[in-house]
């Protein structure tokens, strides 16, 4: 296509059915015309950047947070610094957090800019090495990780964060000692009593804060956990839905699985699918 007909040209469409496909469709005066190679140049000089949390933006959150410290000293985080993270799930951008209570760092994967934003579909993972890193069987972790971020990809928009509360907030020793005891027959809940823990030793208090610092307003809980939403709404987190988040259990992972059905009041089974937070609160009162 010529130069010429550049003024005539009614609309351009860019249709991306597929991060890797691209159709160029011209509408011109005289009817439909396609050029791939003016059209891929025209196209691609158009195209419509990501949204992400822009730079200004970064220089103002961590501007605001560089001395940042409150109370309780054990939910304060800081927001050191954002980066861009392309990852096998798509283009996100990493947040690094610390804490200057216990000194764990904490992050956040961010998809779009979710900045001031409502209803931002979220995801709180708590750390799990065995599960997240090296596969284990014995859990869901890893394939909920993996869930959660192809979701937050599809909706285009979304926040995972990546909690250090490894073994429901135990340590790794104190899990594998955990391992050992559901070895001998003892479920999950029971091996953490009996190494002289609760159930489960996660405080969410830090999680509330990472959303307060990037300005979310309200979210949508990937989660399958009612006392996740429980203990979010105690930090004054607005939480409109719970979404579902059910793996499918293996052989190796049931017995886990029931266990938190039947012990830890997680929604699976005919309960998984509810979404309305009155009803989890219902639930959660009743448990």
């Amino acid at each position: 296509m010529g130069k010429k007909r550049l003024g005539s040209i009614l609309t351009l469409f860019c249709v991306l059915p597929l991060p890797s496909l691209l159709l160029y469709v011209i509408s011109a005066g005289k009817g439909i015309s396609y050029h791939p190679e003016w059209a891929h140049r025209e196209c691609s000089a158009m195209a419509v950047q990501p949204l992400k949390i822009s730079q200004d933006k970064i220089r103002m959150l961590t501007k605001e947070n560089k001395n940042h410290q409150c109370d309780p000293i054990s939910q304060c985080v800081r927001l050191v610094i954002i980066a861009d993270l392309p990852s096998r799930f798509g283009e996100f951008q990493i947040c690094g957090f610390t804490s200057p209570g216990d000194g764990k760092e904490h992050t956040a994967l961010v998809k779009g800019d979710i900045v001031g934003k409502e209803s931002v579909l979220t995801r709180l993972h708590s750390e799990c090495l065995t599960g997240d890193a090296l596969g284990s069987k014995r859990c869901d972790c890893r394939d909920q990780l993996i869930e959660s971020l192809e979701r937050i990809e599809a909706e285009g928009e979304g926040i995972l964060l990546y909690l250090r509360q490894e073994g429901r907030n135990i340590g790794l020793t104190n899990k594998i000692k955990a391992y050992y005891l559901q070895d001998m027959g003892v479920d999950t809940v029971d091996a953490n009593i009996i190494l002289g823990f609760e159930p489960d030793e996660r405080d969410y208090g830090i999680a509330a804060h990472i959303l307060r610092t990037l300005d979310v307003k309200s979210i949508r809980l990937l989660t399958n956990n009612p006392k996740k939403i429980q203990e979010l709404q105690k930090h004054g987190v607005k939480i409109l839905e719970r979404v579902p988040l059910v793996i499918e259990p293996t052989e190796e992972s049931k017995t886990y699985l029931d266990t938190k059905e039947k012990r830890a009041g997680h929604l699976l089974g005919d309960l998984s699918g509810i979404r309305s937070i009155s009803e989890v609160d219902a639930i959660g009162r009743d448990t």
